[in-house]
């Protein structure tokens, strides 16, 4: 049966043929075209990219706050990638550094008299018992007491300069510097060397916990609530039957 819609005359024992499909160059013009249409649509007014455009364009103007919530992701981003790249490649250099640091430090010996005077007297038992204590460590004792003393100046300086956690680290420091020096000192001499350790850590604590004082804080907390006046509105009983006629409620006028 005919289609009603074809209106191409049929010759009576003819075969109609299909129409010829595309070929495939035919296809990839096609293809480009639409790629291109939808390209043109998006740089048009109201089109994606025109809008992302406008968005970066104006963002100087705009400030930080007034600008797309996107392009501040992206200009996050990018500041993240670059502090990575920046210590990704200043790695090493810092490596180095802190590797020289804790090399720089004389060895430690045990009973090695590498200081004198009274420094001697706390700082001699607490290198023999560094040395003593670090031979089954991954690092040598010279290591263990110039991390020993980076660690005792970062708590001072940061104490000083009222950090709770240097402070707390200048704590536990020096009650270890203390514990230590009453292990390794000679038994003799024991309580002198654990005395001066002590006043040694207190008289540098004035520094480092300056600030701080024992005494109770209080809080003084005055609440003054005024008067408060309840209002008062008073209306006129309703009237009765027995209420006289002549009698009528103030009005103002």
């Amino acid at each position: 049966m005919a289609d009603h819609n074809d209106r191409t005359p049929q010759i009576p024992g003819q075969r109609q043929e299909p129409p010829a499909e595309p070929t495939r160059e035919k296809k990839k013009e096609l293809r480009l075209a639409a790629l291109r249409k939808r390209w043109n649509d998006a740089w048009n007014d109201g089109g994606f990219l025109h809008n992302r455009w406008e968005d970066v364009r104006r963002a100087p103007e705009r400030g930080w706050h007034g600008m797309a919530n996107w392009v501040k992701a992206a200009l996050g981003l990018a500041g993240i990638f670059l502090v990575i790249l920046l210590l990704d490649s200043a790695t090493d250099a810092l490596a180095d550094s802190a590797h020289r640091l804790l090399t720089a430090m004389p060895r430690v010996q045990d009973d090695a008299d590498t200081s004198n005077g009274v420094f001697a007297v706390v700082d001699q038992p607490i290198r023999s018992y560094i040395a003593a204590h670090s031979a089954s460590l991954p690092i040598n004792a010279s290591t263990v007491y110039a991390v020993w003393q980076v660690v005792g100046l970062f708590g001072l300086v940061g104490g000083f300069f009222r950090s709770s956690g240097a402070r707390l680290t200048w704590t536990a420091w020096g009650a270890a510097s203390i514990a230590m020096v009453w292990s390794a000192a000679p038994a003799s001499g024991r309580t002198i060397a654990t005395a001066l350790a002590v006043l040694a850590w207190t008289a540098a604590s004035a520094l480092a916990l300056r600030g701080l004082t024992l005494r109770p804080t209080f809080f003084t907390h005055i609440h003054n609530a005024g008067h408060q006046i309840e209002p008062h509105i008073h209306l006129p009983a309703p009237a009765t039957e027995d209420t006289p006629d002549n009698v009528h409620p103030l009005q103002k006028r």
